[in-house]
């Protein structure tokens, strides 16, 4: 996970994507820029919606955006990236991230989709 730009708690890395490429190239783009790691997305963990501030407009009052969540395996952890100088990047263990991290939907993610496809249990221990 990755440190706030904006106040404590950490989050996955997240943003727009362009009109030039797919949600999936988002990911991996996001991925390099905000946290310095490429690899392969594994699984399509779901969508959630949340809220945003920068996105409130006459359209949409109250800033509702999708996110698409994928899981990715990393293969590459990069000594410089884009946004290495503004963000922080943290190794965590899944109850560790829930704890941590800064919006509930993304605890959400943590504790339904991430926690139900690597089958750990409530203190953390990994079950096959």
């Amino acid at each position: 996970m990755i440190s706030s730009q904006s106040g404590p708690g950490f989050l996955f890395p997240k943003g727009g994507w362009e009109n030039d490429e797919t949600v999936e190239e988002a990911a991996k783009r996001e991925a390099i820029e905000e946290a310095g790691v490429r690899g392969d997305l594994e699984d399509f963990l779901g969508f959630y919606y949340f809220k945003s501030k920068s996105n409130q407009d006459e359209f949409c009052p109250e800033g509702l955006c999708k996110a698409s969540v994928f899981a990715m395996r990393v293969n590459e952890v990069l000594e410089s990236w884009p946004e290495k100088s503004t963000r922080q990047r943290n190794w965590l263990t899944v109850p560790e991230a829930i704890k941590l991290c800064r919006y509930p939907w993304m605890k959400e993610a943590l504790e339904k989709d991430f926690s139900q496809r690597l089958c750990i249990d409530s203190a953390g221990n990994k079950n096959n």
